[in-house]
């Protein structure tokens, strides 16, 4: 066969399929998806928000104070990101069920949720940390982000399924100095994720989680403006830098995606080759 029959069969498949031997665009496409991003006025949530958004989902971001709620509506909205704001404690049950509601409302369902919303109240020996340090870590970084996923469990279901993603940290692998709770509360959200991604498979729900290394966000400032700190920790990577939220919003995405379709139940770790294993 001569090399111009050869290419004429390949130019007549390519007339059938347009998109022959590469991905379709609509496979990463999230358009017509409803996503509530706990924690999204900035850092990795406002990442993942925006992420996900720049894929065609509508966003619902939230945090605990309105006027940062506003700033973040209206940077997404100028980047023609369709978005709702509300704000959500989610360590109270009446917020999440009002974050819930007011997706529903605006936006007439929700297919995926990521739980990004954390807190860190201590630092020091984790031999001086108190029981309210503990309830306080552990209700909102664990408790809260079981009965966020409760709640949005029935609305994924009549949509035919949806996606969950926690937001975990390398410290769920790698102890911390100063921040014992929170390491703790982090490894918790390992086995959160591998308990119920078997029990939501049936209903077309993933569950998958996140785990960033150091990343340059305000939450970790007391981690990254440490140079000693970032010295020693940058010896242990492969890519030498701090990364950034948006090393993590694309990582989320994909996971929300079709290409990820036959991925549950697992911790992705995000941390410039940082070797994680418990």
């Amino acid at each position: 066969m001569s090399c111009l029959v050869r290419m004429r069969r390949v130019l007549r498949l390519l007339k059938i399929n347009p998109v022959a031997g590469q991905r379709s665009m609509s496979q990463s496409s999230l358009a017509g998806k409803v996503a509530i991003v706990t924690g999204s006025t900035n850092g990795i949530g406002l990442a993942a928000a925006q992420a996900l958004g720049k894929r065609g989902a509508h966003v619902v971001v939230s945090s605990r104070r309105q006027a940062n709620v506003d700033k973040a509506v209206a940077l997404l909205k100028s980047q023609s990101i369709a978005v709702t704001g509300t704000t959500c404690n989610v360590g109270k049950g009446e917020d999440r069920e009002k974050l819930v509601q007011t997706a529903l409302d605006q936006c007439g369902g929700i297919d995926i949720l990521v739980c990004n919303a954390a807190v860190t109240p201590f630092f020091g020996s984790i031999m001086d940390s108190t029981e309210e340090v503990w309830d306080k870590i552990l209700s909102v970084n664990v408790k809260s982000t079981f009965f966020m996923t409760k709640l949005v469990v029935p609305h994924m279901e009549k949509r035919g399924g949806g996606n969950v993603i926690f937001v975990s940290s390398v410290a769920a692998y790698h102890p911390f100095p100063g921040l014992g709770p929170y390491c703790v509360s982090k490894t918790a959200l390992l086995g959160l994720t591998q308990n119920l991604a078997p029990e939501l498979a049936h209903s077309n729900i993933r569950v998958n989680n996140v785990a960033p290394g150091i990343i340059k966000t305000s939450f970790s400032s007391v981690l990254w403006e440490n140079e000693d700190v970032v010295n020693e920790f940058t010896k242990k990577l492969s890519i030498k830098r701090i990364g950034q939220p948006e090393d993590i919003g694309g990582v989320i995405a994909f996971l929300c995606s079709d290409e990820a379709s036959y991925i549950t139940g697992e911790t992705i770790t995000v941390s410039g080759g940082l070797p994680c294993r418990l």
